[in-house]
């Protein structure tokens, strides 16, 4: 099978490397968060707009597939980096104390939601579980990883937690705008339903923010500097390992268990990634003051990187089998 790289897929590379030389910073960083967050709940205005009743009903109430993704998300990941994190005590010169920390960390945090639902999206996936999968994953992942990680590593101290605020953030950005936009649906519906082809390009549009906005506070970060070469080269290799073996993981399971296509992509997207938005402010409470905080947060920047790159390329090929099969299935019909 021929391996070609689209146009999205070099789109979001050039995020990357311009991220890596010229980061957004300052104000600019903050207009461009702004812009995301303004971006990603238009996102969901229009996703609860195209999206019919019928079809909403069935997301929330697919309940397997919900505890599927939350399996993933917050028992068989946290499993899967504990081998990691004992290798800090058989090469610590490749895998530090604090690296293996990390590694901890990243397999406890929650699902992305903006990158995971726009992903898809992008592939034709089942949205609406999608939807309830990403955002039920962080409002109970404010609550389960500090939780998790105090089971794993047996740490104290903590901190609280803005459960609040992060509930309100996403009843705000991602609930909110979805039950207006299906308020709206009767206005809106048919006119979204016309111009797919504009919605999946805004789509990509909110993924390329998401990409560079998260590169260039992972640069900002210090992801580059002041960090052992070997570790880094390490930690990319295990970002990769464990994407790749949760995706597996999950293409398996959804296939056994006799899931549609459009579910398998919900579950590969949700169940596979972490949350960089979540994660680093997160981060900020648990390990506050901490002299490798820079070592603890690396493998989640590392991740959230791959996990975008991947999807993108993952969702492309996922949009055009959902596609094949339905015009398939119109075609027996």
């Amino acid at each position: 099978m021929k391996f070609r790289i689209d146009t999205f897929t070099l789109l979001l590379l050039g995020a990357i490397v311009l991220a890596s030389f010229l980061p957004v910073t300052g104000s600019a960083a903050d207009a461009l968060a702004t812009t995301g967050t303004i971006a990603v709940a238009l996102l969901f205005f229009f996703h609860g707009a195209a999206l019919s009743r019928q079809q909403i009903i069935d997301g929330a109430t697919h309940w397997r597939l919900h505890i599927l993704i939350t399996s993933l998300t917050f028992v068989f990941f946290p499993l899967a980096v504990l081998p990691v994190n004992a290798l800090s005590g058989i090469a610590p010169d490749w895998m530090p104390k604090d690296l293996g920390l990390g590694f901890l960390y990243l397999g406890v945090l929650p699902s992305a939601v903006s990158s995971s639902i726009a992903y898809t999206a992008m592939a034709r996936g089942n949205v609406p579980a999608a939807i309830c999968s990403a955002a039920a994953s962080n409002v109970f992942g404010m609550m389960l990883t500090p939780f998790l990680l105090l089971l794993l590593v047996s740490t104290s101290g903590t901190g609280e937690f803005a459960v609040l605020e992060a509930l309100k953030d996403i009843i705000l950005q991602l609930l909110l705008p979805f039950a207006v936009g299906h308020a709206l649906r009767p206005w809106l519906g048919g006119f979204l339903g016309r111009n797919e082809k504009l919605m999946a390009r805004y789509d990509q549009c909110v993924i390329w923010i998401i990409v560079y906005s998260a590169f260039s506070h992972s640069v900002v970060s210090g992801l580059w500097q002041n960090l052992p070469v070997q570790a880094i080269v390490l930690a990319i290799v295990l970002c990769f390992g464990l994407l790749a073996l949760f995706m597996l993981i999950a293409r398996l399971m959804v296939r056994k268990l006799g899931f549609s296509l459009e579910d398998e992509a919900a579950v590969v997207f949700c169940g596979s990634k972490k949350s960089l938005a979540s994660g680093l402010p997160m981060a900020n409470v648990l390990f506050s003051g901490h002299p490798g905080f820079g070592m603890i947060v690396l493998p989640i920047m590392c991740y959230n990187q791959i996990q975008v790159i991947v999807g993108a390329i993952l969702a492309q090929r996922y949009r055009v089998k959902i596609e094949q099969a339905s015009a398939a299935a119109h075609t027996t019909e």
